[in-house]
């Protein structure tokens, strides 16, 4: 789960294609399918509803469509069911193979394109965008945040300075703060976000939850527990279901040795996969009975993905392989995969993990000229570099 994920918040849009493979078929008509997070008449569906009739009455109506697709995405993004972008999709459909899409298609289709890791085919949609209207504020900031989850950093950091102007201080300050976070200022920026996010107190729920969760991130990795327990604590206040916040925090409480509460946390949450794995992770902390099946479920989700052609929770599951499954030569080749496609504090953390694991230093060799070179600074992962290979 990247932070990508996480854009959908400021511009409503978000996740992956929709899933193929053969059929499921029950072995009877009492067994339970699926558990639906809404029921048929949550106001919710029925606005879905509504608009998709509205829809298929009037399929040249291209605001409709955005507003149904919009919606769509937002759906997913909540309740992390890839499905609802596969919808989104399709109520795109009259326009999704044109040659020159209008701009609001093109920024709905990098969101998709950049969930399902098409990352250079979202750059160039947004492209696209910015070549028809170079003060979109929301297509600078997803490829801002695009170019920083693949680590072309000096890009990245270009888009977050072009926000300036285009959007509000704290927007454009999460942005830069999180690019030179990651690049060998994180003191600097996580001060810099902070005083930000002090001058902004009216900002909207979504925004100041996003800049707390960044906020509570690289307090983390800059060893400032205290003060990465109370953000991530504000930004739940604010917005306690959202997928990304909800794994960032769970990640934390796992470092921190705090295995109880992070399962508290999660345990209404798995029909997410990342959340899955990490109540998983916690259940293996507190040596629950309910252990073994969590693991039996994550390798059928996992199998299920694989299945479909879908690879977009490698590092899930890499980590899944090296910590529940015990094979470090299977997690580093994942993690390795997974490394080619997005280097975030993460990736590379589950990289050196594997490699260390697996006693390939040449691998760790690699990484850590990555380290050096990028400046992340991180705690974690200096606690991992500390550890050396052990002997063959």
């Amino acid at each position: 789960m990247h932070r990508l994920w996480r854009i959908g918040l400021v511009l409503t849009v978000g996740v992956a294609l929709p899933a193929k493979g053969e059929p499921f078929l029950p072995q009877s008509d009492q067994q339970a399918l699926e558990r639906l997070p809404f029921a048929a008449n949550d106001p919710v569906i029925r606005e879905l509803r509504e608009l998709r009739g509205r829809l298929k009455a009037e399929p040249d109506n291209l605001p409709l469509a955005l507003k149904l697709a919009r919606a769509y995405l937002e759906l997913g993004r909540t309740t992390g069911d890839p499905r609802y972008a596969g919808y989104a999709e399709a109520a795109l459909g009259p326009w999704w193979e044109l040659e020159r899409p209008p701009p609001d298609v093109l920024l709905l289709r990098a969101a998709l394109r950049q969930r399902s890791h098409q990352f250079d085919a979202a750059l160039a949609d947004l492209a696209g965008v910015l070549q028809a209207d170079p003060r979109s504020a929301q297509a600078r900031l997803m490829r801002a945040t695009v170019l920083q989850v693949v680590g072309d950093y000096g890009a990245a950091r270009q888009e977050c300075l072009a926000l300036r102007g285009l959007t509000r201080e704290l927007v454009w300050t999460v942005c830069l703060a999180s690019v030179d976070g990651a690049t060998g200022r994180l003191r600097e920026s996580y001060e810099r976000l902070r005083t930000a996010l002090d001058r902004g107190p009216g900002a909207q729920p979504e925004i100041r939850a996003w800049a707390l969760t960044g906020l509570a991130e690289m307090a983390a990795r800059a060893d400032l527990p205290e003060s990465a327990n109370a953000h991530f604590r504000e930004a739940l206040a604010l917005d306690a279901t959202d997928p990304y916040l909800l794994a960032a925090f769970a990640d934390f409480l796992l470092d921190q040795d705090r295995p109880q509460e992070a399962a508290a946390l999660l345990r209404d949450s798995t029909r997410i996969d990342p959340l899955l794995l990490r109540f998983a992770l916690a259940l293996r902390a507190l040596h629950a009975p309910e252990l073994a099946a969590r693991v039996g479920e994550l390798r059928d989700r996992f199998e299920a993905s694989r299945r479909r052609g879908d690879r977009v929770h490698l590092r899930e599951e890499a980590r899944f392989t090296l910590h529940l499954l015990d094979d470090p030569p299977a997690a580093l080749k994942l993690a390795t995969e997974n490394w080619r496609v997005q280097k975030e504090p993460a990736d590379i953390r589950i990289l050196l993990e594997a490699a260390l694991a697996a006693r390939d230093g040449a691998q760790l060799d690699a990484a850590k000229a990555w380290l050096k070179s990028a400046g992340l600074e991180d705690v974690q992962i200096n606690r991992i570099l500390s550890a050396t290979i052990p002997p063959n």
